[in-house]
């Protein structure tokens, strides 16, 4: 049997999962693309030569809810890559006050942890609650800051979950997005909200496996290779250049374009101009500390390997085997900062919230340490924004989205980046666009 060759451009989280998932038919042949010498996009690990260490690209929580994500690894063979704790516990710090506290949430769909005060968000109030119906009921028009309710439940748990849910501030949010997170995670009750991350590194879980398991399937994976042109004849992609050289499509044959957001706007612009693409985007800022691989911290922090910071430039603290990484959401506000001051800045964060917890001191000057600013990160997760994103589907019927900017119905994460690749995957074979 003929097998239909499938070209997909773009090696991130969408593009793999759309290559895995079509390794498993028998009548599909993948042929994978990627610019970059390395797959995985914005989800990778590397070896850093001046911290002398292997670090992530990007600090990336994967939620117990995440039913894509667990269904990928599923398929490459990598759940047992992944380790938590294995409650939906979630220590933060108050820097303002100088509280802390542990968010325990209960297993099962009943808020039970609501009424017990040494598992929820200190000094709220039971009305704060209103705001969870409120996002639960958002229209496509609210903004998250049109559901909050003033109160320690917005300020210790609500904005900071919505900010690094959606990489955008509060104000300029979308609550349709954020209630829809939600629907997957809290609403499910503590089960769906436990927190796992890679054992090893994003490469050694999401990635490494899944090329492992495409070439397995004689998938064929092109890296060092760039898209300059999609062609179109008569109603369908006929053939792609790719490094100078042409790329025939066959007639039974599909493209899947999973591009990130402001590269795929550059290409459909001259092939689908009326497709309307995400075009402004929000940056994320990862700070990665080398510190004694012997380092221990005592406590919640120790079981959750993370803390949440509230009141500081930090927003969650990472503490791995010799390295203590920051990521700091919705970046852009930091762009006129000199990376040096932010990064002194932020090693006094992590002092104040580590030194009470380890057993041996930190270091007072600020240690060898890699700041990677991910200027285009995300889309911005507005309303105006969320309003831009297409479908899986174009006006040629051989040529298919994939990208966490694709609508998903979710912001621009992990989950929704495999979703959109499963989607894509789907669809080649669906016999009319949705």
């Amino acid at each position: 049997m003929a097998k239909k060759h499938i070209h997909i451009i773009g090696g991130g989280l969408a593009g793999l999962s759309a290559a895995v998932s079509l390794s498993q038919r028998s009548d599909a042949q993948v042929i994978l693309y990627e610019s970059s010498p390395c797959l995985g996009g914005r989800a990778r690990s590397f070896y850093d030569a001046q911290l002398d260490r292997t670090i992530d690209n990007g600090n990336h929580l994967i939620l117990s809810g995440n039913e894509a994500v667990f269904k990928y690894l599923r398929m490459i063979d990598a759940t047992n890559s992944l380790i938590g704790s294995g409650y939906p516990l979630f220590p933060f710090v108050d820097l303002e006050v100088g509280k802390r506290w542990d968010l325990l949430l209960s297993k099962g769909s009943f808020p039970w942890w609501l009424f017990f005060a040494k598992h929820r968000v200190p000094d709220f109030k039971f009305p704060e609650l209103f705001a969870l119906w409120k996002f639960l009921k958002a229209d496509t028009q609210q903004t998250v800051a049109d559901c909050l309710v003033n109160g320690q439940f917005a300020r210790r748990l609500l904005k900071p979950f919505a900010v690094s849910a959606l990489n955008t501030s509060c104000d300029a949010g979308s609550a349709l997005l954020l209630g829809s997170v939600m629907r997957q995670s809290l609403m499910k009750g503590g089960k769906a909200c436990i927190p796992y991350f890679p054992k090893e590194g994003l490469s050694e879980t999401f990635v490494q496996p899944a090329i492992s398991l495409i070439s397995l399937q004689g998938g064929k994976i092109h890296t060092k290779s760039r898209l300059s042109e999609l062609h179109v004849e008569e109603g369908k992609i006929d053939y792609f250049v790719m490094n100078n050289d042409k790329i025939e499509v066959g007639p039974d044959d599909s493209v899947i374009l999973a591009l990130n957001a402001h590269v795929a706007e550059q290409i459909l612009g001259t092939v689908c101009p009326k497709v309307k693409v995400p075009n402004q985007f929000e940056s994320i800022l990862n700070l990665h500390y080398a510190v004694d691989p012997d380092l221990r911290v005592k406590g919640s922090i120790d079981k959750a390997k993370f803390v949440g910071v509230i009141g500081g430039i930090s927003e969650w603290i990472f503490v791995k085997p010799g390295v203590i990484s920051i990521t700091v959401s919705a970046a852009n506000r930091f762009m006129g900062c000199q990376p040096e001051n932010l990064a002194s800045l932020i090693w006094q964060e992590v002092k104040e919230v580590l030194s009470p917890v380890v057993e041996t001191a930190l270091p007072e000057e600020i240690p060898n340490h890699r700041l990677l600013w991910e200027k285009r990160a995300s889309f911005v997760a507005t309303v105006e924004q969320n309003h831009r994103r297409p479908s899986c589907y174009t006006p040629y019927h051989n040529l298919f989205l994939a990208g966490d900017w694709v609508a998903t119905g979710l912001p621009a994460t992990i989950e929704g980046a495999i979703r959109s690749g499963f989607g894509a995957a789907e669809a080649i074979f669906s016999s009319q666009p949705l």
